[in-house]
């Protein structure tokens, strides 16, 4: 890693992605078509999933800089003023006059299970001048986080300039889409869920066999760190020379909503701090699995704290 010694002491952790509000209702099942239900509750609360792992990272201990847009709208100054109350650095994000802030619809069923419905807005516009920012952040820093919620050749090339500078991409491929052979040579680790690595591999991942088939296939594509998450079965990882099953942590799912988020958030401040592959991934793991014994998104993102205690208590049980 090039990146030089960031002014804060704290590993310099650059985000590319998207910036939402969540527009959140509980519903006790989801409808069949023309069926109308009464739901049990509404709100909205700050999303996106690049702005969710931002704030995973800086609350795990992270120097973030965020890069994208929002609107200038009513949801664009909040979602700004939000990640300034993390810490997070948004000089790298563009208040767009032509495009309403990004909007995701999240219905959740009883049981922590949701369903997503997107409208990316300005976060779909980023163009060349998310690219120059993300290009000047990436020079102090550690790990350049991605997912697919921007134009895929703005992250592709964010993603050629950092292994350029010998910074490791971490790129979590959702929403599930089929990628370019290139993305996979420039990712050093790609972390699929169940869904997603079946349409990046082709193979069907139902249990740790069947997730280890589909991370060797993405090693074979030439990424150097495959992470399969398998939700509450825990998550299959492998790189060239180790493949292993890691069980998921022992808690009470109230909402699954950016469980995901908070795992990469805390496998990229693991990167950044120069932990081993195996402690990176289980700090992530601990955050992820915090995130969902509490409602929300970035509001449910757990502390260094925190996760460093969830770690300590299962390895003394």
């Amino acid at each position: 890693m090039t990146g030089l010694p960031c002014a804060s002491g704290k590993p310099k952790v650059v985000v590319l992605g998207s910036i939402n509000m969540d527009l959140v209702c509980t519903m006790p099942w989801m409808p069949s078509a023309g069926e109308t239900i009464m739901a049990g509750d509404f709100h909205s609360t700050p999303g996106g999933k690049g702005a969710n792992q931002a704030v995973a990272a800086a609350r795990l201990g992270a120097d973030v800089s965020m890069v994208g847009r929002v609107g200038d709208d009513t949801f664009g100054p909040p979602l700004l003023d939000g990640l300034r109350g993390h810490g997070i650095d948004v000089s790298g994000v563009v208040v767009d006059q032509s495009n309403s802030t990004g909007v995701a619809m999240i219905l959740l069923e009883p049981d922590g299970e949701n369903r997503i419905i997107a409208v990316y807005g300005a976060n779909m516009a980023c163009d060349e001048a998310q690219l120059d920012a993300a290009k000047r952040a990436i020079d102090v820093a550690k790990v350049l986080m991605l997912q697919l919620e921007v134009p895929l050749e703005v992250s592709l090339a964010a993603a050629e300039y950092a292994k350029s500078t010998g910074i490791p991409v971490v790129w979590d491929p959702a929403p599930a889409r089929e990628l370019p052979p290139r993305a996979f040579e420039l990712t050093h680790v790609l972390t699929p869920n169940q869904s997603e690595a079946e349409i990046l591999t082709g193979v069907r991942v139902v249990d740790a066999a069947s997730a280890e088939l589909a991370a060797k296939a993405i090693l074979a594509k030439g990424t150097a760190v495959a992470v399969v998450k398998l939700g509450e079965a825990g998550l299959v990882y492998a790189t060239s020379d180790d493949v292993r099953h890691l069980p998921a942590f022992d808690v009470d799912v109230l909402d699954s909503v950016a469980a995901g988020d908070a795992f990469g958030g805390g496998l990229a401040v693991g990167l950044a701090e120069g932990l081993p592959l195996h402690e990176a991934v289980r700090l992530g793991m601990a955050a992820g699995a915090l995130a969902v014994t509490r409602s929300g998104a970035q509001e449910a993102m757990p502390s260094r704290l925190e996760v460093e205690a969830l770690i300590a208590k299962t390895k003394t049980n």
